[in-house]
């Protein structure tokens, strides 16, 4: 049996939301900079616990708050399948306070307008460019404790240039949804296969 999973990525602009995505899919990385003008939509597959899952990952540009109802999701065209996703990453840069400001409010505005708890859908917070992270503004314990004890939610340091902790993101994103999907299923659930980017589209 297939199930599809929709993932929501969403962060400040500049983050590198696209890069984790591109080193996730294509194993690919470009430092030339190109901001995102609209939702783009990857359909690849992955083999997980003997299982195929088809995934929707949607990269999002940045959005001045997340959607409170459907008629303003499909009002916008960047934000339609936001509020249907089953899963969110939050990105932001551990260099730029500003950004991890955004993913504090963009999360808290999920759970206020989806109306769940914490755990009924699961967030991770990826802190990207690890790799800068001498320029680190905010101590990496003090995002970890805040994030797992508080806000109750994964937590990841990534970085997209290096492809460090990239797969090891959607790892443990694919076994939260796993999890949450059959409950029967023990929670030791391993990544077993290689990525099939076989569909993309851009939109």
């Amino acid at each position: 049996m297939v199930t599809t999973f929709k993932i929501a990525i969403l962060g400040a602009r500049g983050v590198g939301k696209s890069a984790i995505v591109r080193q996730f899919l294509y194993n690919d990385y470009s430092d030339r900079y190109t901001p995102s003008s609209g939702r783009r939509v990857y359909l690849p597959a992955v083999v997980m616990n003997e299982h195929v899952h088809d995934l929707q990952i949607m990269d999002f540009p940045p959005i001045p708050s997340f959607p409170v109802n459907t008629l303003q999701e499909w009002a916008d065209v960047c934000c339609r399948g936001l509020r249907s996703a089953h899963a969110y990453i939050l990105v932001y840069d551990i260099c730029c306070f500003d950004s991890f400001e955004y993913v504090k409010t963009i999360r808290q505005q999920i759970l206020e307008t989806r109306m769940i708890g914490p755990s009924e859908i699961p967030i991770i917070i990826v802190g990207n460019k690890r790799d800068l992270q001498r320029g680190r503004v905010l101590p990496r314990r003090n995002v970890s404790d805040l994030v797992r004890k508080s806000w109750k939610c994964g937590y990841i340091e990534v970085s997209a240039k290096y492809n460090w902790h990239v797969l090891l993101l959607f790892h443990q994103l694919l076994r939260s949804l796993s999890c949450g999907r059959c409950k029967h299923v023990h929670a030791a659930i391993r990544f077993q296969g290689a990525l099939r980017p076989s569909r993309c589209s851009l939109m």
